[in-house]
Parts: C-alpha cells; structure tokens; sequence
C-alpha cells in the first residue's frame, strides 16, 4: 500500500526524528510512503488547499500562532477524512480530540514502538473506509468518496464529476476515469457514467438519480443497467 503522510511540527528535531519513524515503520511493512513534513500549521495549509489527498497527519499539538488541534479543525471542516494523531507534551489537550475524530495521542519523546503501532492502526482503519477517487484540478488535488459522486458526464477532453454537493470538472476521458472507479459504476451511454447507488428509476430511455437528474441510457443498456442496479443494492 502507498499512504500520504504529513507530519506538522515546528520542532526541527522532533519532526526529523518522527520522519525517521515513519519512513522505517513503511520499510518494514512493505509500505510505500509519500512523507510531507511541515514547520507550521500555516505552511501546512498553503500545501493543504492545493492537494488534499493526506491519509495519515501527525500534528503537533502545542504550535505557534495555530495549534494542531485548530489545525485539525479546520481540516474536519474542509471535510478532510485524513486519520488524525496528535502529538503532544501535555495531556490537559486530550478532550479536545474528540472533537475532530482524532484516532490518537502521541507524548513525547514520541516511542518509536508506540508509533509504529498507531500507524498501523491507522492504516487499517483506511482500508476499511468507503472507496474514493484522486482528481486532480487546477488548484490542487481532491479525494472524492465515491459515495458522494452521482454522475460524471464527457464533454469532448473534459468530464465533470457531479457529487451530491458540487460539480468539478478535469482533463480526463471517460473511459479512463471509468476505469478507476469500483464496480458501484456503470456505463449508460458513451457520455455518461453514473453511480448505480444512487439509481431511483430506470426507464428505456433514462436512468433518474438521486435529486431528480434524468441520465441518458443507450438502446440495448436497459437489462444490462437492471441487472447491474439489482445486483449493487
């Protein structure tokens, strides 16, 4: 498996020294590992708007300016679905953590052994979670659970993705994206794809998704989609 970690801390040592940790944590299970490490939560949003794939953050609880529990606030807030593991000199912060859904705290001097093991604590609570999409978009990048996608729609070298809540769109054929997506996915139409989950109707005509959008369905699809929409619910 490959994960995305980010470490924040405005201790030099303390970041380097837990770096270290990880990277031999990764090594001994077999883990790939993309390690980011942050001197303060400011920096660590600047990267943060851009790219919000993180899987696992290791945050300094006592920062400068923004603490890591604020930090991890505002990444809840941005519906950022990263395990969260504070690190910290102090336990008067515990409560807090719940707040955010924190999976653990960490004291320092941080045991190398104890990391190891919230890590791969960590990384099974990921593979348990519902399956998402990477996008990459002008500004960055988006982990999109796919339980929020409803359809996506090609228009020439760009798709949009339409989710519960918004509507991106990137430079990628429909195919291609297809092809990331898990089997909850099916292709009515050489424009569209929608996701069988949040079927409400199908016609001979049209398949009607959840909050009335009306997606085209090609002839010959209609027992196919039936049978893919039965099957998936």
């Amino acid at each position: 498996m490959e994960y995305a970690i980010a470490i924040c801390d405005d201790s030099d040592t303390d970041r380097q020294s837990i770096g270290g940790m990880v990277r031999r944590w990764a090594q001994a299970l077999g883990n790939r590992v993309r390690l980011d490490e942050f001197p303060s939560a400011e920096s660590f949003l600047f990267e943060y708007d851009r790219s919000k794939d993180y899987d696992i953050l290791l945050l300094d609880v006592e920062m400068r300016d923004i603490s890591g529990i604020e930090l991890a606030k505002r990444v809840r807030a941005q519906r950022g679905r990263a395990e969260i593991v504070f690190i910290t000199s102090h336990f008067e912060f515990i409560a807090e953590g719940y707040e955010v859904d924190a999976l653990h705290y960490l004291v320092k001097p941080v045991s190398e052994d104890k990391l190891s093991e919230v890590l791969t604590r960590a990384s099974k609570r990921l593979a348990m979670e519902p399956p998402s999409v990477v996008v990459s978009l002008d500004g960055g990048t988006v982990k999109l659970p796919e339980a929020d996608i409803l359809y996506v729609e090609s228009f020439a070298h760009t798709i949009e993705i339409h989710t519960r809540s918004d509507v991106y769109r990137l430079k990628e054929s429909i195919t291609a994206f297809g092809e990331r997506l898990s089997g909850d996915f099916f292709r009515t139409h050489r424009s569209y794809i929608v996701n069988l989950k949040a079927v409400e109707r199908i016609s001979r005509t049209f398949v009607t998704l959840a909050g009335g959008a009306e997606i085209p369905l090609a002839r010959g699809k209609y027992d196919d989609v039936n049978g893919a929409f039965i099957e998936r619910n």
